[in-house]
């Protein structure tokens, strides 16, 4: 089972109204491979009302089947949650460009500070602020 087919029937589950707009919001995260904003979703989905988009991801990240990615300002971003590989976000302060990243070495610095401290961490979320390449040419 793929994870849109996953998601619709938690949701169902949950006793959650089905619809086809539902469903539209579920197969466009599934179709994505880093965060998309709730706006992205709207703007894409013409003809899902925006209420049904945010009811939808509150829904999702409620069951555990997307996270809520925090990109600055009053932006986030949700992905699901699944066999997609973990990555982190590097985010452009000025133009909202969102990018996965992925890091051995993080991965290692994250590990050692978990078995130096006095907590077991279970997960972990970065997102790296900046300017990406076209802000940074536009400001030199």
């Amino acid at each position: 089972m793929d994870w849109a087919e996953h998601a619709l029937q938690r949701l169902d589950e949950a006793g959650r109204r089905s619809g086809a707009s539902r469903r539209k919001v579920v197969e466009l995260l599934a179709e994505e491979h880093c965060a998309v904003t709730a706006l992205e979703i709207d703007r894409r989905l013409e003809s899902v009302g925006r209420a049904t988009v945010y009811r939808t991801l509150e829904q999702l990240e409620r069951l555990h089947l997307v996270q809520r990615v925090e990109i600055g300002g009053d932006a986030a971003g949700y992905e699901r949650l699944d066999a997609v590989e973990h990555h982190h976000h590097i985010v452009c302060e000025q133009c909202g460009l969102l990018a996965p990243f992925a890091s051995d070495e993080l991965e290692r610095a994250i590990e050692a500070i978990s078995r130096r401290s006095d907590f077991a961490v279970a997960g972990h979320d970065v997102v790296l602020r900046g300017a990406c390449a076209s802000c940074s040419d536009r400001d030199a």
